[in-house]
């Protein structure tokens, strides 16, 4: 299928849009609508509160930002309450998405004298206050630094006009709900703003999220037979631990000129594979949630770019973004959750086009295959590891992905310990865990109204701090713990 097979054949100069918007339509090239954009936006257009249910590349995006900047273009600002109220609120989970969702929109208003403003955690403040300081009409951000600078009194809520909750369930997954209805409650009455809110599942909370601070909102569906798009192909080999390495070189050898994600469940992996990746000679960048923000921003936009011809990332890249040209897909890991799996997956093959997914079920994941093909529907294409498809390589001890080996020390002989010796274990016990937390370094702001649960979670949740060899003590080295990646978020 190609990619004008996605589109409908409906045309946006017949949606009721304002000529700056048809304008800037057209200088991005858009002429006409994806499935999403031609049942929500005359909705939206009308005054009706949406609630749409649509995987990423699916055009979300631009029905939200036109039903924006149409209902501002047309309704006369509030004047009475001043330039620290804004008209009009974007929310997102992570911060990748919402610099997307903002360079989106900065293409789509070009033509219209809009003012729009981004905050997000993970970079300094100076800019961004600075920016709210003259005052913007549109404010696209991310729960936690948006609450930040509201208790800042940066801007007010007050003559909100429209809301848009992107990617709901993750405000969910990543524990955002307490923040939302924070914000929410702040607002004007539901009734009196219009109201957006898009999902890639709608499930049962999520459908109470809308009815209960949205008004009488109508749901729209919108994805294919299956949560996986019909032009992708999957495949799946049953590598060993040990094989996992030399079986992805050996078939990217085979994929020169392409553009590759490879998705691996843990920061410590990517790192490994991206320095094997480098001494093969690929131009290769690594992301996961602890790369600076800054960072994080220059490897997305040189692989958009294709300076990059690779990019090993943790699921902080699976959510949202619109990656163009991505060919192939390797789950280097199989994640966890099945939902993670569609929404890595979804890099590819977007907008109509083809695309390629590969995952290895190796010892320590397969488990995870049931689940999956349960969830999508089919089960992937089973292949046969041939002995070309695994490349020799020559990799030192800290690029290896098994399991580490804990080394046996000798017995300590039985014995009585004394005060100073008990007093000794227990001052060590308590470095332990106090190191443990601090070489697990935060992957995104913490949420203003959820330190206390980030707490417990953070308490709960396995050490995502990856395997290294410790320096030669005489103490056997701490064994990294199997988790999932934590999205970049705030």
């Amino acid at each position: 299928m190609d990619n004008a097979s996605y589109l409908t054949d409906q045309p946006f100069t017949d949606l009721d849009l304002a000529p700056e918007l048809i304008r800037g339509l057209e200088t991005a090239g858009f002429s006409h609508c994806t499935q999403i954009q031609q049942q929500a936006l005359p909705l939206a257009l009308a005054g009706k509160d949406v609630a749409g249910q649509a995987q990423t590349g699916t055009g979300k995006s631009a029905a939200f930002l036109l039903a924006i900047f149409n209902r501002l273009l047309r309704q006369s600002p509030h004047t009475e309450h001043g330039t620290k109220s804004i008209r009009a609120v974007v929310l997102a989970p992570t911060r990748e998405l919402a610099i997307q969702i903002h360079r989106d929109a900065t293409q789509l208003c070009k033509y219209t004298a809009l003012r729009m403003g981004l905050v997000y955690g993970g970079t300094g403040y100076q800019d961004q206050t600075e920016a709210l300081s003259h005052g913007v009409d549109i404010l696209i951000g991310t729960p936690g630094r948006f609450i930040d600078f509201y208790k800042q009194g940066l801007f007010d809520l007050k003559a909100v006009q429209v809301l848009v909750l992107d990617e709901a369930d993750r405000m969910f997954d990543l524990g955002f709900i307490r923040d939302i209805r924070y914000v929410l409650r702040r607002m004007p009455p539901p009734d009196e703003r219009l109201n957006m809110l898009f999902s890639a599942t709608m499930s049962r909370r999520v459908e109470e999220l809308a009815y209960e601070h949205m008004n009488d909102p109508i749901s729209i569906k919108i994805e294919s037979e299956t949560p996986v798009a019909d032009q992708l192909i999957e495949e799946v080999y049953y590598p060993a631990n040990e094989e996992k390495l030399g079986l992805l070189v050996g078939l990217l050898k085979k994929l020169a000129g392409e553009r590759v994600l490879i998705f691996c469940n843990m920061r410590g992996t990517t790192e490994k594979i991206g320095r094997l990746l480098d001494r093969q000679k690929y131009s290769v960048g690594v992301l996961s949630g602890d790369v600076p923000q800054k960072k994080r921003e220059r490897l997305l936009t040189e692989f958009t770019l294709g300076r990059l011809q690779m990019l090993v990332a943790t699921d902080v890249a699976a959510r949202g973004l619109h990656i163009p040209s991505v060919s192939h897909v390797f789950n280097f890991d199989l994640p966890q959750d099945p939902e993670d799996y569609v929404h890595r997956i979804g890099r590819t093959a977007r907008a109509g086009a083809s695309g390629h997914a590969i995952s290895f079920a190796c010892e320590d994941h397969a488990f995870s295959l049931i689940d999956i093909e349960s969830f999508i529907g089919h089960t992937l294409n089973k292949q046969e590891i041939l002995p070309q498809d695994i490349a020799p390589l020559k990799t030192s001890h800290q690029d290896k992905v098994g399991k580490p080996q804990r080394k046996i020390e000798p017995p300590i002989p039985n014995r009585t310990p004394d005060a100073s010796t008990r007093g000794s274990a227990q001052r060590q016990s308590a470095n332990v865990v106090k190191t443990s937390v601090s070489e697990n370094p935060s992957v995104g702001e913490t949420s203003p109204l959820a330190t206390n649960e980030s707490r417990t979670v953070a308490e709960a949740a396995p050490s995502t701090a990856p395997y290294a060899p410790t320096k030669p003590s005489g103490k056997p080295p701490f064994p990294g713990r199997r988790a999932s990646e934590v999205p970049a978020v705030g």
